[in-house]
């Protein structure tokens, strides 16, 4: 579909069309008014020829001519018809801005003819039940709420949430926005054909996404990799988890790789931004926005303040968020002395202390000094300008503004300024140093999260897409069934991870013989398709040295009362740091699960999370990042795993999920040591 007329519309209808002060199509039509909209806006309302001083019609086949964005503000039942309306019209597209749909029970039959009626006729909607699209370079705010007047600039927005974006753009933080969408129930268009379709429109620099829901993966990763192909920013804070975990939370997959790991997982791989929180979604898309902000080079942060204060605010943050600080050579600390009071400490943070306020030019020359550090490649600079200032204050504070903008002018360092607090930077400000290439960003810690975001490498468009086709390829096949361990490795056995020699005995005797087999010592466990937690129930014996111990094991065994149980017998595997090592196609798309093992996966919560396909060079990176990360690589006198074996093996585990079509593959734990890696247990569900 395209999207083009909503986007940029140039003839709008508004289907419900009041003059009432508190209706949705009042708002549109005053909305576009007070725009500026330059195109014919037509009402549509059987009972008024005009309204607010549009021109009215009775019904959308009544229009002089196609228009391009019908918007539709009347009762939820009349909508999938006017929806049909528009398409033989031959209308571009439609907004509804209706509530009464599949967001309640009585709905859901109306948003399915909706959704039904758009696509047979290629129609696009945005909605229902949301607050619509402010396409602010075509001055078309088709929103239900109020939209003053907003600059145009490379900012996009799509939520979910149609009051996250009303806060959005009425908030004071200077952002420019060039579009912003508000998706309602999603029903015909979601947030990954908006993205993709704003990717596509011209001067967009950054989109902030509010999402509720995960969508189609294979969809956002298409989306995603059409923005890094663009240069395109994307920031997204992601609220709420889905059902599609709950197959996999039956087994420690489910605790330890829930619904919002694996969504950021994909969002980071995209090279894409994580916020927290609004404020941070907003401060992260402005940011991005600015190609000056991006460091190029391979140097680090350095961080300028007028406060003692601040500059440890700032350096304890940096340690917390893990934002490197640059080492100032010794040449820039013999240029910087002169340059600064004797009371000032050169370092980084860098405290020119408040003896130097409201000398411009001084500013200036101490930015370009520390700029010119070859260790430097970002800069971050504290300023703060409260409102209420005297009028013989507000001379010095902007002084101070002015030098900074001096010195960012003429610096080859990226950069951010940065308020202490969220409330201490002004609109005016903002948009003066945002002109210079220098975003402003309201809060200490907030900057110091966009310069580390702004840090982070671009993602690739090929491996996004590598992950589409996988999350096509998985789908959402029903009718799963849970394995038994005994099954699941042969289906390792097969596909060539290696685990234990042994096998499935008929009784104590049977027993005995297989440990005489595959050698002493042995472990005994049951093995059945609804045991997946072995040692809550006590349901093994490890460490098995003579025929006594074997048959009192599998007497103690074949006593629990386990549905379709076997007793399956193996070699006791040698020591190892035990890992744990899982595939899966629940979350938003197939993603591997590497962590900590044994008893202490979930206790831990520790794991690296890579969307498949994923290689083992992939999968050792992952394993590095880990926290645990030394205990492979050997510390305190303990030998080193052979890492790369042991990625090479998660690495097949999920080459199995996908070549299986399996739903969910798990080893816990996989011992790995210095000769290799081996899975000790393994559940699996099938497709």
């Amino acid at each position: 579909m395209d999207l083009t007329p909503l986007l940029a519309p140039r003839s709008i209808a508004v289907v419900g069309a009041t003059d009432r002060a508190d209706s949705y199509a009042g708002n549109v039509l005053r909305n576009l008014a007070r725009a500026g909209f330059a195109g014919p806006v037509w009402g549509v309302n059987p009972k008024r020829d005009e309204v607010l001083g549009r021109p009215c019609v009775g019904t959308l086949a009544e229009l002089p001519q196609p228009v391009d964005a019908v918007v539709v503000a009347i009762p939820a039942v009349s909508v999938p018809d006017v929806i049909a309306d528009a398409a033989a019209r031959g209308c571009g597209g439609a907004v509804v801005l209706s509530a009464g749909f599949g967001e309640v029970e009585a709905g859901r039959e109306l948003e399915r003819r909706l959704r039904e009626t758009a696509f047979d006729a290629e129609l696009p909607v945005c909605g229902p039940n949301g607050n619509g699209v402010i396409a602010v370079a075509a001055r078309a705010p088709m929103w239900g709420d109020s939209a003053d007047n907003l600059a145009p600039g490379g900012v996009a927005m799509i939520s979910q949430s149609g009051n996250i974006a009303v806060n959005a753009i009425g908030s004071r933080r200077g952002i420019s926005y060039h579009t912003v969408v508000s998706t309602g129930n999603q029903a015909v268009l979601d947030a990954s054909d908006w993205l993709e379709a704003l990717c596509e429109r011209d001067r967009v620099r950054s989109v902030a996404m509010f999402l509720e829901s995960d969508g189609d993966g294979a969809r956002l990763a298409e989306a995603l990799a059409r923005a890094c192909e663009q240069g395109i920013g994307v920031a997204v804070l992601k609220v709420g988890t889905s059902e599609r975990g709950a197959s996999a939370a039956a087994a420690h997959t489910g605790a330890l790789a829930g619904d919002q790991r694996v969504f950021r997982a994909l969002v980071e791989e995209a090279g894409a931004a994580w916020a927290s929180d609004p404020h941070e979604l907003l401060e992260l898309a402005r940011v991005l926005a600015h190609p000056r902000a991006r460091p190029s080079g391979s140097g680090a942060l350095a961080v300028l303040t007028c406060s003692g204060g601040d500059s440890g605010v700032a350096a304890d943050a940096a340690e917390r968020l893990e934002v490197k600080l640059a080492t100032l050579s010794s040449a820039t600390v013999e240029r910087l002395e002169p340059l600064l009071p004797e009371a000032a400490t050169i370092g980084n943070p860098l405290d020119y202390t408040a003896l130097i306020w409201g000398d411009s030019e001084l500013l200036r020359r101490i930015i370009v000094t520390v700029d010119g550090d070859p260790a430097v490649d970002q800069l971050l600079l504290i300023y703060d300008h409260p409102e209420g200032l005297s009028p013989e204050s507000d001379a010095s504070w902007t002084a101070v503004r002015e030098g900074i903008v001096a010195g960012a002018i003429e610096a080859d360092a990226a950069g951010i300024v940065a308020s202490t607090l969220p409330d201490l930077i002004d609109d005016t400000a903002s948009r003066q140093l945002a002109e210079r290439g220098y975003p402003a960003v309201p809060g200490l810690k907030t900057a110091l999260l966009c310069a580390r975001t702004l840090r982070r490498p671009p993602g690739d468009p090929r491996r996004m897409r590598e992950i589409a086709a996988a999350a096509r390829a998985a789908g959402r096949p029903d009718g799963r069934r849970w394995i038994a361990e005994a099954e699941a490795k042969e289906l390792l056995r097969a596909g060539g991870i290696a685990v234990p020699a042994g096998r499935l005995v008929a009784d104590a005797d049977d027993a005995v013989a297989a440990a005489n087999e595959v050698g002493w010592p042995v472990a005994m466990k049951l093995s059945a398709p609804s045991l997946l937690h072995k040692s809550d129930l006590g349901a093994l014996a490890l460490s098995l040295t003579d025929e006594e111990a074997v048959r009192a094991a599998d007497a103690r065994l074949r006593a629990l009362a386990v549905a379709e149980a076997e007793v399956l017998v193996e070699r006791m595997a040698p020591d190892g740091v035990e890992v744990f090592v899982a595939a899966s196609t629940d979350g938003v798309v197939p993603a591997l699960v590497i962590g900590l093992g044994g008893i202490w996966a979930e206790a831990l919560d520790e794991v690296a999370i890579v969307p498949l396909p994923a290689s083992g060079e992939r999968v050792e990176r992952a394993l590095r990042s880990l926290r645990a990360a030394p205990l492979f690589t050997g510390v305190r006198g303990t030998s080193a795993v052979d890492i790369g074996g042991l990625a090479a093996l998660a690495a097949r585990v999920g080459e199995l999920v996908l070549d299986r079509r399996l739903a969910l593959l798990e080893l816990n734990p996989v011992a790995a040591g210095p000769d290799g890696a081996l899975a000790l247990d393994a559940v699996a569900r099938m497709a």
